[in-house]
């Protein structure tokens, strides 16, 4: 997206917002996403489709979301429970406060190198192929992905990425290089959202991370209803 503009906030020095602007609505994907809940404890619901703009968003607008179950299957998941992060439950420690004031915070700038950050191989539990850094790219120039970026002395040393939908937000992966630097973009993603219609910020699962963040677990009919309510809101993509 293009353009800024500034915020001011307790916790957060001076930078600068994405201007909010209506995103490229895509084809409609050939796909119907499934209704039912996971029946194990892999959580997953489905296995096939693509990553076409139309498929992912028709997925994130019905609780789902995908990652690749080998090198060519796609499985997507809604997990019960759900973890989501409230937008008014964020747990900001003494020394995170301390970090806020030492990164720069940019919107937008690397999108499709936050999601290369994201999936070094190198990084437990990686999922993130090149095909999902392709396919989120296209969403991103679509104005449907946002990255969060943190900076120090002019290099990117840490971030996040996700799809927001009206009010809703799916994060879906951070890393950093330096200390507190994936939390210092989630601080601002939360601001993002608060100050801009965001209703629902979803986190998949919890990670004792997460938690002590503030992030909760709901059972996933709380979590549909919640999601209906958020994509239906005038809230900017």
């Amino acid at each position: 997206m293009n353009g800024d503009r500034s915020f001011d906030h307790p916790l957060i020095p001076t930078t600068a917002l994405p201007v909010l602007r209506r995103p490229i609505e895509p084809e409609p994907s050939e796909w119907a996403m499934p209704t039912g809940g996971p029946t194990d404890e892999t959580d997953m619901v489905a296995i096939g489709a693509d990553l076409d703009p139309g498929t992912l968003l028709a997925a994130y607008r019905a609780g789902l979301f995908p990652m690749p179950i080998d090198r060519r299957r796609i499985g997507w998941f809604s997990p019960d429970p759900r973890a989501i992060l409230p937008l008014d439950g964020l747990r900001v420690s003494r020394s995170l406060r301390r970090s806020l004031r030492r990164y720069e915070v940019r919107f937008n700038t690397r999108f499709t190198e936050v999601m290369e950050a994201c999936a070094d191989p190198r990084r437990p539990s990686g999922w993130i192929n090149r095909a999902f850094i392709d396919a989120y790219s296209r969403l991103h120039e679509m104005g449907w992905t946002h990255s969060v970026e943190t900076w120090l002395d002019d290099e990117l040393v840490g971030g996040l990425y996700g799809v927001r939908i009206g009010g809703f937000f799916a994060g879906e992966s951070m890393f950093h290089r330096a200390t507190d630097a994936s939390k210092v973009a989630l601080v601002h993603l939360v601001y993002w959202l608060n100050a801009t219609g965001g209703t629902l910020l979803d986190v998949q699962w919890t990670t004792d991370h997460l938690v002590s963040l503030g992030a909760v677990d709901i059972d996933r009919p709380d979590y549909l209803d919640l999601l209906h309510e958020a994509v239906a809101t005038g809230g900017a993509a």
